[in-house]
């Protein structure tokens, strides 16, 4: 931080500085050369401890997403290549995994490296009004299909555990194309579609961002967050609910009957 003082020292031509960039009250009045110059003593001063702290938090925000980030796409990736090069591991679950492991890349790909991108600019969207539309549905949509792909999952092990003998005619892969394809195409419907129709939110926060395109905010009203919570959380959660409660259900009587 540099702070102007009064000059004990002779003055030297660096120290002068035009009279028009920096306030009179800071000055002294020097006639050199007959223009009207000012000399001024620079003196450097540390920065207060609290703003290296704080440059440090900020450091450390954008190491650990950057990491997540890597992490995801890398980590899920592996899962993609292990299914893909052992013929053993081409089960029908494991499809599941597979799609589920592709869509946490694309929320890495999409979703977080916008929003590490909005940290690195110190909360400033800079890829304008319509981009951000995109991030939202994005963000929405990638993340609506990773829980219906968990709620999927769950229904095949229901299935595999609890009627195993009847497992193969009633997990097909005719109704594993159906259900992957309904993970994948129904969040466009709760994501693109309301987002860029402009009904997930409030006339008042459409006109703000209309006026502050450097801002990217994501507010729904009311009825959007009720359907979105349902669709992407609440009905998914419940059918996990149950069918992880049915397994356990089915797995403790068949401890049981061993035991006898």
């Amino acid at each position: 931080m540099n702070e102007l003082v009064k000059p004990t020292d002779p003055i030297t031509q660096s120290t002068l500085i035009n009279s028009t960039e920096i306030g009179n009250d800071s000055l002294i009045p020097d006639q050199i050369n007959n223009s009207s110059l000012y000399t001024v003593a620079v003196v450097d001063t540390p920065w207060p401890e609290e703003s290296w702290h704080f440059c440090f938090l900020i450091a450390l925000k954008l190491f650990v997403m950057a990491l997540i980030i890597v992490a995801a796409l890398f980590g899920n990736l592996l899962v993609i290549v292990s299914v893909m090069r052992h013929r053993k591991l081409r089960v029908i679950t494991n499809y599941f995994v597979v799609s589920l492991a592709l869509a946490d890349m694309l929320v890495a790909i999409w979703a977080m490296c916008f929003n590490f991108s909005v940290e690195v600019t110190g909360g400033r969207w800079i890829f304008g009004y319509f981009m951000c539309d995109v991030w939202n549905s994005l963000d929405v949509y990638f993340s609506t299909a990773s829980i219906l792909h968990l709620c999927c999952i769950s229904v095949d092990r229901y299935y595999a555990i609890v009627q195993p003998l009847d497992y193969p005619l009633i997990m097909t892969n005719v109704r594993l194309v159906f259900m992957l394809a309904i993970v994948w195409f129904s969040p466009a419907l709760l994501s693109f579609l309301p987002i860029f129709m402009e009904w997930y939110t409030t006339t008042e926060h459409l006109e703000f961002r209309r006026k502050n395109s450097q801002i990217c905010s994501f507010t729904v009203n009311r009825t959007y967050s009720v359907i979105s919570s349902s669709v992407s959380f609440w009905v998914p959660g419940m059918v996990m609910i149950l069918m992880y409660y049915r397994i356990y259900v089915e797995a403790d009587r068949q401890e049981r009957m061993l035991y006898r």
